[in-house]
């Protein structure tokens, strides 16, 4: 793995951020951002936004699920608004998401991973490349 990745860098598209324990019913408020709240938009499925701004049409939502190995992970996902209608991309991997939020808000994209990191130094989650 590579030394100091960091937002921005094309590899950091590569970094998915994985929680230690799933979130339920119990916990989930624990991973408040800034005022939002998770919330359960699917058995299993947890999404909160990262970055809405009235003056721009991409969104960024934090989206909490089990893949496939069994882990919990971070991931993201845009919003698409059409009419009246609003619905989610496919799930993001954490450090492309973040990536793509550096092109709208650099400041932005540094608080989310530090909200991240946090959660990683209080041992509940850490980072991991992916292929």
């Amino acid at each position: 793995m590579e030394d100091n990745i960091k937002l921005g860098d094309p590899v950091f598209n590569k970094m998915l951020f994985v929680l230690d324990k799933a979130v339920n019913e119990k916990n989930h408020r624990d991973y408040r951002f800034d005022n939002e709240e998770l919330i359960q938009i699917s058995d299993g499925i947890w999404a909160m936004p990262a970055y809405m701004k009235d003056d721009d049409d991409f969104s960024l939502f934090f989206i909490i699920t089990e893949i496939e190995d069994g882990h919990t992970v971070l991931a993201f996902s845009t919003g698409d608004k059409k009419d009246d209608q609003f619905s989610l991309s496919e799930p993001m991997i954490t450090g492309e998401g973040l990536n793509q939020l550096v092109e709208h808000d650099k400041d932005r994209a540094a608080s989310i991973l530090h909200f991240i990191n946090q959660i990683s130094k209080a041992d509940e989650g850490n980072w991991r490349m992916v292929e």
